[in-house]
């Protein structure tokens, strides 16, 4: 064991539990991650953040298990069989949401982190998927389901669990605690101690662990390990700003979550393998910044802004908001990188849009979006009111008009303008399974189980939808098709690495651009979006082409002429990258 690594593992872990012995600490998480008899062994150097594992080529699909079914094969073969026939070359990395037992929150009420839940499919299937891409998976950190053996041990009154969850006096003022429900905080439960009142953060079934028992911990570094031996390559930490509760403050961000993150940074340097750490922390732009630490927290942060920015962008066809928010974007750290997401298994956050959106901006929106078939979920104010959280809509289905909700003909290149632009952006893009597919909104799925969510939570017949891939006109066939088209220009630029240069470009309400350039500096693209639905002219005096260079569109392969006076048409969400040279 490195000296250096042992010796900020016990800073780490000083911070995080003052009252315990570090040393000892150490030797359990220690043998918690790196057990004795096992095959993994710590590198003896950390890795190097100007060394990172990613590139341009890095494309990530979002997707549950079984978003794919046919009744007689294992949904993950079927993602699998997808993801080889329609996406190979142009998908490296696949993000497959909680593939355990659960029940609730379609998989984020785990009840066993060891085990796959056989409606998905098994270890070995997983595997395989992970043999040939990248796999993420979740770490479902804050809670886990009312159904768990830990939970069943608290409520008996048995070890371990009886240490495992936090207990709350109902008497205490709580309405400090930042809330992202609209229930109550505090369940009610009968144990064999008593009458007791457990914490819970996002739903009753959902019951928050408690970190400041270090065992909690230790038993998660023990899961991390199960999983990197099984193909996990990127962990994804699920709800990680709520992990640590401390009475009389807000209950998020604290301190303590951060050096937890810190401390499995470590551990992430210096694995045997490259593996990555991603926070998931749906909340306003700089909080969720945070995250990076000082290059020694995660890789990697959603970039959650983005999303309801592109969205009432498109919506409303104006970028002034799209386009101030990216202006005072800092590159992302040495050794880190933006995880760019325009949909997901959840809803568009609003949160990540407070302060950038005014409020009855962000009303437009979700009668909009209200009006495209899409809901709207809530959380709770200590105030005791309740304000908008997210919306839940298939993304497809949001781009059916503008913000007067008024369906129009615009809705495919509305949609496929969105993901564009995210292609555009500085770090690595993430497409939901149910956006390369032009999903629609799932009535009937959000009738059967009750949740706005569901509504973007659609489970394909494989059959089917192998028949619509095959129909040359059908949406499903037509939005994969351009994607995977533009997906195949993109990783070939070395311009759309993950932290080459971007600068934001200011060319009037009606569009969005950037300027990007090579690490190298040998290539620069001018990535520009009409989010509008009427032509735009825009004089190629407002971008620095240098004169004597061929510029070319690479989405249509048409050379522009750069002379003075020269100007570029774009028609309604027409997008055009503009490169010196092609990759």
């Amino acid at each position: 064991m490195p000296s250096f690594l042992r010796s900020r593992l016990e800073s780490h872990l000083a911070f995080i539990y003052p009252e315990h012995d570090s040393v000892a600490l150490t030797d359990a998480m220690i043998a918690a991650f790196w057990p004795e008899g096992g095959k993994a062994r710590p590198r003896n150097k950390g890795r190097l953040t100007n060394q990172p594992p990613w590139s341009q080529r890095d494309t990530v699909l979002i997707t549950y298990g079984n978003s794919l079914i046919d009744g007689k094969t294992a949904p993950v073969a079927l993602l699998q069989d997808f993801l080889d026939t329609h996406l190979d070359g142009s998908v490296n990395s696949v993000h497959v949401l909680p593939f355990f037992p659960y029940t609730s929150d379609d998989g984020f009420a785990v009840v066993d982190y060891y085990s796959v839940n056989p409606d998905v499919g098994d270890w070995k299937h997983l595997q395989r998927l992970g043999r040939r891409y990248r796999m993420m998976a979740d770490l479902v950190l804050n809670h886990v389901s009312s159904a768990s053996l830990w939970f069943k041990q608290y409520l008996r009154g048995e070890s371990p669990g009886n240490e495992f969850f936090v207990e709350v006096d109902p008497a205490i003022d709580l309405s400090a605690v930042v809330r992202p429900r609209p229930h109550p905080l505090l369940r009610k439960v009968e144990t064999a101690n008593g009458e007791r009142h457990v914490w819970c953060t996002f739903s009753e079934d959902q019951v928050d662990l408690n970190f400041a028992n270090p065992e909690m911990l230790i038993e998660f570094l023990r899961i991390m390990r199960f999983h990197i031996d099984r193909g996990v390559r990127t962990i994804r930490l699920d709800a990680v700003a709520f992990v640590w509760k401390e009475i009389g403050t807000n209950c998020i961000h604290l301190p303590q979550t951060h050096e937890i993150v810190r401390l499995m940074r470590t551990l992430a340097d210096y694995a045997e393998v490259p593996l990555l750490l991603i926070t998931e922390t749906n909340v306003p732009n700089m909080e969720n910044l945070s995250y990076f630490g000082n290059r020694n927290e995660a890789h990697a942060v959603y970039n959650f802004s983005f999303p309801p920015l592109v969205v009432h962008a498109l919506l409303s066809g104006d970028a002034t908001a799209l386009n101030r928010w990216q202006m005072t974007m800092p590159p992302a750290p040495a050794g880190c990188f933006y995880f760019n997401f325009v949909a997901s298994h959840d809803g568009i956050g609003l949160r990540p849009a407070e302060g950038l959106l005014p409020d009855e901006e962000i009303a437009k929106m979700i009668d909009a979006v209200e009006a495209f078939g899409g809901a709207v979920s809530l959380r709770a104010m200590p105030d005791g009111t309740y304000r908008p959280y997210e919306m839940n809509i298939a993304l497809f289905d949001a781009f059916q008009g503008k913000i007067d909700g008024t369906p129009d003909e615009w809705r495919r290149v509305r949609f496929l303008c969105s993901q564009t632009i995210m292609m555009a952006l500085e770090g690595i893009p993430a497409f939901y399974i149910h956006s390369l597919l032009a999903t629609p909104n799932d009535h009937d799925r959000r009738a059967s189980t009750g949740h706005n969510r569901s509504l973007n939570r659609h489970q394909w017949d494989y059959d089917a939808l192998t028949e619509r891939l095959s129909n040359p006109g059908s949406e499903q066939a037509i939005v994969l098709g351009e994607l995977k088209r533009q997906v195949e220009i993109r990783i070939a630029q070395k311009a759309f690495h993950p932290n080459a240069t971007q600068f934001t470009l200011q060319l009037g309400e009606g569009l969005f651009g950037v300027w990007r350039q090579s690490i190298d500096r040998e290539q620069s693209i001018f990535a520009i979006h009409n989010v509008t639905d009427r032509l735009i002219t825009l004089p190629l005096v407002s971008l620095n082409l240098i004169r004597g260079e061929t510029w070319t569109d690479l989405l249509n392969g048409e050379e522009i002429d750069a002379e003075i006076g020269s100007a570029l048409e774009l028609q309604p969400y027409q997008c055009v990258w503009l490169a010196n040279k092609a990759g």
